[in-house]
């Protein structure tokens, strides 16, 4: 059985969602930042981070590479979204620029001590980290003008960006300049997958 190892809130919610609309039957651990340090995950992830899926004995770490893999087990699940092969490429592009772009600028707001000592130098680190939040969601919002999701149809990449905006919330970032977010954030809350997952996580 696949067995994903996640923190609650954490990025980890986007292939907790894939698995979740996979129909595939899986074991969602919650791990701390203390038990990702102990030997016996650090076998499993020598990277000591969440996610982490298991699938009989062998492993595999990344977003975007656990959500591929559980597309292909469950390929007519919708995860890269209802479309043809441009759709799909899409939805591709849109959770890489989740993934890489928007993702790693919370980074810089979540833990800027872990990228420049001093307290100045970190202030300005996620400072800087906000502007370019500010200017990736104006993307996301551009995106938006025409359709209700980011590949035309909902996919595992809204699930990311709907991700981040949930950070965005507990960060206190905002975001009323941007006048398609808020429904989309709506729509993609009220996904029966997505109100699943943030049950599970609630209980953790």
């Amino acid at each position: 059985m696949l067995k994903l190892h996640y923190f609650p809130g954490s990025c980890a919610f986007v292939p907790h969602v894939a698995l979740e609309w996979s129909g595939l039957p899986y074991q969602a651990q919650a791990e701390t930042r203390e038990s990702i340090k102990e030997s016996a995950y650090l076998k499993l992830n020598p990277l000591g981070q969440v996610p982490l899926l298991e699938d009989d004995g062998w492993t595999l770490t990344q977003n975007v590479a656990i959500v591929g893999y559980i597309h292909d087990l469950a390929p007519k699940a919708g995860i890269f979204g209802h479309g043809d092969t441009r759709t799909t490429a899409r939805a591709r592009q849109w959770l890489s620029f989740a993934n890489s772009d928007l993702h790693r600028q919370f980074s810089l707001v979540f833990g800027p001590a872990r990228y420049v000592e001093g307290e100045a130098a970190q202030q300005a680190l996620a400072t800087g980290g906000r502007t370019a939040i500010l200017r990736l969601y104006g993307i996301v919002n551009d995106a938006l003008q025409q359709q209700d999701y980011l590949a035309g149809s909902l996919s595992i990449a809204d699930i990311y960006v709907y991700t981040t905006l949930r950070w965005a919330r507990t960060l206190q970032i905002d975001l009323s300049s941007f006048d398609h977010l808020d429904a989309y954030y709506a729509r993609i809350d009220a996904d029966p997958g997505v109100q699943e997952v943030k049950k599970q996580q609630q209980n953790h």
